[in-house]
């Protein structure tokens, strides 16, 4: 098993099945098996899903998902495997193609010689999937994330995810006009850019939010990543024959986010591009300003967003975008492509190639909307001007020992206060770890058995045979200066457990004690990066401070090294206070 190409995390995989062996890629969102160790050199494997991508006249096997059978151990080798003898070109056409689900032994990567192999500069490319061979006249609609320059007679079948503004351009060549889009799969998002005609063809016609089928000619070149901020190699640019269609809506994902939470945002890198989600608590006017270089005037519009994280944050939004913005106070906002500023300690600023939904109909949306109207909406919230403050101008954010969360009374004052804490879990409560919630997405209300197999939720005005249990947990943590009991809610808590909780539900109604005390002793000992809030709370007449968790994270050693290097930096390299006399 390699790295296809350093630092891309995409990995080519040798597979034997005792009498022959292939070449194969594993798709992008397995690479982290690869990178955990999960899947190394003798490991059982059975395909649960997969495609071909043709390349001239051979077949790469690009595996989709798989299960690890590790009953059966790791063996050295299975059988004496062959390689496979390649197929024409003219067997592929006349026998359809390869189908997923149905593959031929034959054709597949790297069953020729090695000096008949593809050049090198070929293998040195991402190797990408094609989506199967569509049963329609749209011939062979292959993924976005397959698309090169190498692949020549394609249709893809997107959703219009980003429409920008037609720009102008002159110069002493001339004049033009140019669009720019993106387009979304189930395998990944690309840019295509019209020029000229194509402006005046295509542009009215695509819609955001709206699926279409593009097929081939159409040029497939290196991405210009200084204008996107999408993850692609290669980015298209329309043609004149260009063909470009609506299609069904069926089966194509409405947008890809990989939030960035509020709170971490002073870990992530100046310039970086991230995506984000909060509520919107307040709506600046519009300004103008007058860009240096070209002295053109711009909109622009600042924004102030929260989330359940405790922290809030100023994130730009500029010309049209700023100019007919209308979405109300304490909707959610979603963005896509936000860059990552450091002035003022930490903002956002929306680019050109990104996009802002307003009350997005996603897991994500739902859960911050009920938080805000549950609770957030009387919080007081951080912002990373006071933790750059705080933390001399560094990049990590403060954390608390449990001396200090003590000794600073923290929680103990009218208002909440917010903390970052590392520490182990050092005793989990096992009797009433979770409750029995409602099953309806986004609701997580406690339900009622009104008879046996009846569980009914008064919010819903529903009724289930089974709950869906969650996790309502107290966990005794520590660090070098103390214990502090901590309350886990559903998330965090299956994060320490490493499974849901109706896995221990079921063995706790059956009985079954072993598995249920092995999962309890798994999860002691083990390290995490908690962010928590403490805040005063009434229980049974007394008043006490209660510490929640509102999201933990495994140790990330490399960040914690770096953290620990600006800790003794601080101390000044001529402090002779850090050594022992």
């Amino acid at each position: 098993m390699a790295n296809s190409q350093p630092g891309n995390e995409r990995f080519r995989v040798v597979l034997n099945d005792s009498t022959n062996f292939i070449q194969s890629m594993l798709a992008q969102q397995l690479s982290p098996i690869a990178v955990a160790g999960d899947l190394k050199r003798g490991t059982i494997i059975r395909l649960m899903e997969y495609t071909v991508n043709q390349i001239k006249d051979k077949f790469v096997l690009v595996i989709l998902d798989l299960e690890i059978l590790k009953q059966f151990g790791e063996p050295d080798k299975i059988g004496a495997p062959v390689t496979l003898d390649g197929i024409s070109r003219e067997d592929a056409s006349t026998n359809g193609g390869a189908q997923p689900g149905n593959i031929s032994g034959n054709g597949m990567y790297g069953t020729t010689k090695p000096q008949q192999q593809q050049p090198q500069q070929h293998r040195d490319l991402p190797t990408r999937t094609t989506a199967p061979a569509a049963a329609n006249s749209h011939g062979n609609i292959q993924w976005i994330e397959a698309l090169s320059p190498y692949a020549h007679r394609w249709t893809i079948k997107a959703r219009c995810t980003k429409k920008g503004d037609i720009k102008t351009w002159h110069n002493k060549n001339g004049e033009g006009k140019l669009f720019s889009t993106n387009f979304l799969d189930d395998s990944g998002e690309i840019r295509a850019t019209g020029f000229n005609e194509s402006v005046d063809q295509w542009y009215e016609y695509l819609q955001e939010g709206s699926v279409y089928y593009i097929s081939a000619p159409c040029k497939v070149v290196l991405a210009k990543k200084q204008f996107s901020n999408l993850n692609h190699d290669y980015e298209l640019t329309f043609e004149r024959d260009t063909v470009i269609e609506k299609a069904e809506d069926e089966g194509v994902p409405q947008m890809r986010y990989k939030f960035t939470g509020l709170a971490d945002l002073q870990n992530v890198e100046k310039e970086a591009v991230i995506d984000c989600i909060g509520i919107l608590s307040n709506v600046g006017d519009v300004s103008e300003i007058v860009a240096k270089t070209s002295g053109k005037p711009y909109s622009k519009r600042e924004l102030t967003l929260v989330d359940d994280t405790g922290f809030q944050v100023r994130l730009t939004i500029w010309g049209k975008s700023a100019e007919t913005f209308d979405a109300a106070p304490e909707s959610v906002l979603a963005f896509k492509g936000v860059k990552v500023s450091d002035f003022g300690g930490r903002s956002l600023s929306l680019l050109s190639s990104g996009s802002m939904a307003v009350d997005p109909d996603i897991d994500e949306a739902h859960k911050l909307k009920g938080w805000y109207d549950g609770a957030g909406r009387g919080e007081q919230f951080q912002t990373h001007v006071n933790t750059a403050a705080a933390t001399g101008g560094g990049s990590s954010k403060p954390y608390k020992t449990i001396a200090q969360i003590n000794d600073e009374g923290l929680g103990m004052s009218t208002e909440t206060d917010w903390y970052t804490l590392k520490a182990t879990i050092v005793f989990l409560k096992k009797d009433n770890f979770a409750y029995a919630a409602c099953q309806t997405e986004g609701c997580n209300k406690k339900v009622v058995e009104m008879d046996e197999g009846q569980w009914r939720c008064e919010k819903c005005d529903k009724s289930w045979p089974r709950p869906k249990y969650r996790y309502i947990m107290s966990a005794n943590v520590a660090d070098h200066t103390g214990q502090l009991w901590l309350s886990c809610f559903d998330e965090a808590a299956q994060l320490i457990m490493g499974m849901p909780a109706d896995n221990l539900m079921q063995w706790k109604e059956e009985g079954d004690e072993k598995p249920l005390t092995g999962a309890f002793s798994d999860a002691v000992l083990k390290t995490f990066v908690f962010r928590c809030r403490a805040k005063m709370d009434t229980f049974q007449e007394q008043q006490r401070v209660r510490h929640q968790v509102q999201y933990a994270n495994p140790v990330n050693y490399s960040q914690e090294s770096r953290r620990f290097m600006e800790i003794i930096n601080a101390y000044g390299s001529q402090d002779e206070s850090l050594f022992v006399q």
